[in-house]
């Protein structure tokens, strides 16, 4: 192909006669998306990774044979299509098409038109699918890629050195979590799908290197949701002769950094609210924002009776089992 779909909307500018004079001619890809035979002329979509567009296809142009073809097409079939970029008189940029080619089959129909692909289950087991009948899945996976590129660029821009670690550890460890357990053949020993990056990446700044990060898949053989899988990506950032406070400004730093790269702006518009992630966000410790909403000192809280008495009069849901630290993170977590 010659040009994208998108790259074919520059022509938008053009009035009809400035097309016709100007005679674009394009080489384009794409599915099928929508089809109307009309007689002899017929009208469909085309659509890439990009954008969608309209074709027209006259038998006189194509020739019959190949007119005869298209009018068999099916709706998600591929082809390419050769032809002049005009407008229609509803001034709808448009390809006339002079040539047609057959690319490849769609062997089961696309999910029905207007209802669209709305079961969440079969959505996320077949994403190919809800990327292709929900157009606005694409920018999602757009979005992610753009934040991917934004974490590298900043804390490579840091001086931080990206590394890549084993995925199969022997003993597996940084957080607490069932790992899945595979065999090494030649080794004849197990091993253990990593359920962290910590580990590995701590020994890289006792051997010398001051800042360092991985972004990886970690496995944790656990539930899964629409919401969480048992594989996922996972940033962890080391750095040397910094402390926790250093690290909560890099991550302020970091954060505001990529949604102002992705958006353009540190304000992001989540159902319907719009929260702003400027700099100069408010730290407060786990223990005053307890006290905040409960009116509870916990620094003065020094047995465990004294807090499952607490939890008691609070309505703050514990385990017998539980210590005094746990009882303390269930009220953070409850109120």
């Amino acid at each position: 192909r010659t040009h994208t779909l998108r790259d074919i909307l520059a022509y938008e500018k053009y009035s009809r006669e400035e097309l016709a004079e100007k005679n674009i001619k394009v080489l384009v890809a794409g599915r099928i998306v929508a089809k109307r035979v009309q007689g002899k002329a017929s009208f469909a979509h085309l659509q890439d990774f990009y954008t969608k567009m309209q074709i027209y296809v006259r038998e006189d142009l194509v020739g019959t044979k190949s007119y005869e073809a298209f009018s068999l097409f099916d709706l998600g079939d591929f082809i390419g299509v050769e032809g002049i970029v005009f407008k229609t008189k509803k001034q709808e940029l448009t390809i006339k098409v002079s040539k047609i080619a057959f690319l490849a089959k769609a062997l089961r129909p696309l999910p029905e038109k207007y209802h669209g692909l709305k079961d969440v289950e079969l959505r996320y087991r077949k994403r190919y699918l809800d990327l292709l009948v929900n157009p606005k899945i694409k920018e999602t996976f757009i979005t992610r890629s753009k934040i991917i590129n934004a974490l590298r660029e900043f804390l490579n821009g840091k001086g931080f050195l990206e590394v890549e670690t084993p995925t199969m550890q022997s003993i597996y460890g940084g957080a607490l979590a069932k790992p899945f357990i595979t065999h090494h053949n030649a080794l004849d020993m197990t091993l253990y799908m990593r359920i962290a990056l910590e580990l590995p990446l701590k020994r890289l700044v006792v051997g010398g290197i001051e800042k360092v990060y991985e972004l990886g898949r970690v496995y944790r053989n656990e539930g899964i949701s629409a919401k969480h899988n048992p594989e996922f990506t996972m940033l962890e950032v080391y750095e040397a002769y910094a402390d926790y406070l250093d690290m909560m400004d890099l991550t302020e730093e970091l954060i505001t950094y990529v949604i102002n790269k992705v958006l353009g702006n540190s304000k992001v518009c989540y159902q319907g609210v719009f929260l702003d992630f400027s700099r100069g966000w408010v730290k407060k410790s786990m223990l005053d924002i307890i006290s905040e909403y409960t009116n509870i000192d916990f620094t003065k809280v020094r047995e465990k009776e004294e807090a499952v008495f607490l939890a008691k009069e609070n309505g703050v849901v514990i385990d017998k089992e539980m210590s005094l630290g746990n009882i303390i993170n269930e009220f953070f977590e409850q109120k």
